[in-house]
């Protein structure tokens, strides 16, 4: 799922980016102007201008705090999302036996019906534990904030006073590789730092790779084709995204127990180890053998009783 988040944050932010590139026109003398123009890049203009004006004149702490507002204000939501996501792992932890068993069963299944049967038991297994087949994370947070990409890629992309600003020494309007690394050792430590917190049962190679080397690579990617202004909001948003992870991971002892708790309860009363899908299937066959010879006596019984 959280390679799915990347790719549709990516295919979203390159899509805004070439809809912003071919939309905004400009005069003969260099004046860009349009519906993007006025609609989207003059307002965030405007207020970039307005939060700098109280910050010294500077853009770059302007971006950083338009960050930390919209931060603040999808953090719930944000939190929300990973708390589940935590619960979801933990639960899968929980089951790992089951899932396991069920595992070993499917590489040993001969025929399609039982390996029906296994993905069947699966689904099951996963239903009565109330646990997401996604994991619990959706892609809103991002979808959100694809507005606020677009305004200020656009807002950087044409503004005048932006263009001659810098932060740190790093011009705002321009690419700049120095964000592109922080940006990619940000998210690699926010990742780093997730699966610090996950279940040894759950970490893997592709887990690890997704989320120290992908997901960095792909923002990473967004930083150097975009003004190094928008570079600066990945960044300052990879910052609060690793306080969030240290967040959750301090709530996960709690949240890991409660799981703990609520798992032995639905499994008191029943079998942990999954019964081999072939007695499974035979029984089955047996049951519906059964339940045909009945109705064959039943109906039978029915034509001698009109007789």
């Amino acid at each position: 799922m959280k390679k799915k988040k990347v790719g549709i944050l990516a295919i979203s932010f390159l899509t805004i980016t070439l809809f912003l590139g071919g939309c905004v026109q400009r005069t003969s003398s260099g004046k860009p102007y349009g519906i993007v123009y006025d609609w989207l890049a003059v307002p965030t203009q405007h207020l970039l201008t307005w939060i700098a004006n109280l910050l010294n004149g500077s853009y770059g702490w302007a971006i950083v705090f338009i960050t930390i507002v919209v931060r603040l204000l999808l953090m719930p939501l944000m939190l929300g999302q990973m708390k589940k996501s935590t619960i979801q792992q933990e639960k899968i932890a929980a089951i790992q036996p089951q899932l396991m068993e069920i595992q070993k069963q499917a590489q040993n299944a001969q025929s399609q019906e039982e390996q029906m049967a296994l993905s069947q038991e699966m689904m099951a297994l996963y239903r009565e534990n109330e646990i997401s087949m996604t994991g619990g994370i959706g892609c809103l947070p991002l979808i959100i904030q694809m507005p606020i990409f677009a305004a200020l890629y656009a807002a950087i992309q044409y503004s005048p006073d932006l263009a001659h600003s810098s932060f740190f020494g790093i011009n705002l309007a321009g690419r700049s590789f120095t964000f592109v690394a922080l940006t990619f050792l940000i998210y690699a430590l926010q990742g780093w730092l997730a699966t610090r917190g996950m279940p040894d049962s759950q970490m893997n190679k592709m887990t690890t790779g997704m989320m120290m080397i992908y997901t960095p690579v792909m923002f990473a990617f967004m930083t150097w084709i975009a003004p190094a202004g928008l570079g600066l909001y990945f960044f300052a948003g990879g910052i609060i995204a690793c306080f969030q992870t240290l967040l959750v991971n301090g709530m996960r002892p709690k949240i890991k127990a409660e799981i703990a708790k609520e798992m032995a309860q639905k499994t008191k009363n029943k079998p942990k180890k999954v019964k081999p899908i072939k007695k499974q299937i035979h029984e089955a066959q047996e049951k519906a053998a059964q339940i045909h010879e009945n109705n064959r006596q039943r109906n039978a019984g029915k034509q001698n009783h009109k007789k």
